[in-house]
């Protein structure tokens, strides 16, 4: 149902790690994902703690899913001196190729504890199907 398309994006992701650099809309980061399927829709999971729905964009083209968002600062006072930042800001960004079995005109999102679930339903041309046999009948002349 899925199709990887960049099997260097892993290491990307430990590289802006490791080197503590935040994604750009340019460059983004890469967010964390499961995916699954769960009776007769398939489910993708990102992870997106910190990110106000507000600032999550989805798009679907054709068969490629793109997940945009981006985690912005918090709002400080001038009094606040911070003593260590670790949660990393900026712009964080996903796609996945959706197999054709797949239903995108009814992809259902939900955004709930910092995970944005999306659920594409399985087409029903996709879903296995009973095919009855019948019989042919002789015409005579």
């Amino acid at each position: 149902m899925l199709m990887r398309t960049d099997p260097f994006r892993e290491m990307d992701r430990i590289v802006q790690q490791l080197s503590g650099t935040s994604g750009t809309w340019s460059k983004p980061s890469v967010m964390p994902m499961d995916a699954y399927r769960e009776g007769d829709d398939y489910v993708i999971a990102f992870d997106l703690p910190g990110v106000t729905p507000d600032a999550i964009d989805i798009d679907v083209e054709r068969n490629m899913l793109t997940v945009k968002a981006e985690r912005r600062p918090a709002d400080r006072n001038d009094t606040v001196q911070m003593e260590l930042s670790e949660r990393p800001l900026g712009v964080f960004s996903r796609q996945v190729m959706l197999a054709d079995t797949l239903d995108t005109e009814r992809i259902r999102a939900d955004y709930d504890a910092g995970v944005l679930t999306l659920r594409i339903p399985i087409a029903e041309r996709a879903k296995p199907r009973k095919i009855s046999i019948g019989s042919r009948k002789q015409i005579s002349g």
